[in-house]
């Protein structure tokens, strides 16, 4: 069995990366710097130097897979939405030239609205391609990372984590891991065909201070969330370091997902994976502190 998976460095990419290698298989990984590998990453896989949204380059990387695991890649730049368009047009033609069997997509809750969830519009539109295509593909809607918060640990060190979401409004949390877990699942059964959405939402339905005060515990330092206006938000971002149309990208996928929104996959036994908040919190991110 021929896998090839894309951001090898990331949350998501590095585990299942591990998986792959500990089931006995070579998978081959796309990366834009491979030297970013772990060194003993590096030495098991079979590497090769691509740009997502090159789509003659990840049409030949990809030849020969059975399956592929994609995640756009990130943008940084002014145009998210545009570079999501890019790497939308790279998986397209590398499965319906190479012929892959099953893709696995790395999308998230909020979706399934389609337009109006800032940077999850370009993952809508990465589903609605591979639907129209007619290939058989899951759709992973994830949960919110708990390593979100490892891009906040200046809020964090500080107590206080500003968000823009009602401090009331529950959210699925979820470990990169567990997706990670689901994705090989897939990638490796044979069993399944044609358009699936499996929701990985993680142990809990958590609100902003729930996380907090489970957070708080974990690391032994006081965390509260504290509701900030969007502007306010706005311009916090805009003073990391953000450009303008990153910064509306990322708002979105709050506001988009407010005002009685509601996901399409509701919680049950197939959607709730194990990693708890506090396990996560107490090994992963209390080191860091």
């Amino acid at each position: 069995m021929r896998i090839a998976v894309t951001t090898p460095t990331g949350n998501v990419g590095r585990h299942v990366v591990a998986m792959l290698l500990r089931a006995g298989l070579r998978p081959r990984v796309l990366a834009r710097d491979p030297g970013r590998l772990a060194p003993d990453m590096c030495r098991e896989v079979e590497a090769v130097v691509v740009d997502q949204r090159d789509a003659e380059a990840v049409v030949a990387a990809t030849a020969g897979a059975d399956a592929l695991f994609w995640v756009d890649p990130s943008s940084v730049g002014e145009d998210p939405l545009g570079d999501y368009e890019l790497a939308t047009a790279s998986v397209v033609r590398a499965v319906r030239e190479n012929g892959i069997e099953r893709t696995v997509f790395q999308s998230s809750v909020g979706a399934e609205r389609r337009h109006g969830a800032g940077d999850i519009d370009g993952l809508a539109g990465t589903e609605f391609a591979l639907d129209s295509l007619g290939a058989t593909v899951t759709h992973l809607r994830c949960g919110y990372f708990f390593t979100n918060l490892e891009l906040q640990l200046d809020a964090v060190r500080a107590g206080v984590i500003p968000v823009i979401l009602p401090l009331d409004q529950p959210l699925a949390w979820v470990a990169p891991r567990d997706i990670a877990e689901v994705a090989v699942t897939r990638l490796l059964s044979t069993d399944w065909s044609g358009r699936c959405v499996q929701a990985v939402h993680g142990p809990a339905d958590l609100t902003w201070p729930q996380a907090a005060e489970i957070v708080s515990a974990a690391i032994g330092r006081p965390l509260r969330a504290e509701r900030v206006s969007d502007d306010a938000m706005r311009s916090l971002l805009r003073t990391s370091g953000m450009a303008d149309g990153l910064v509306e990208a990322v708002v979105g996928m709050s506001t988009g997902l407010r005002d009685g929104f509601v996901p399409e996959q509701s919680r049950t036994l197939y959607t709730t994976t194990p990693t708890t908040l506090a396990a996560w919190a107490y090994d992963v991110l209390r080191p860091q502190l």
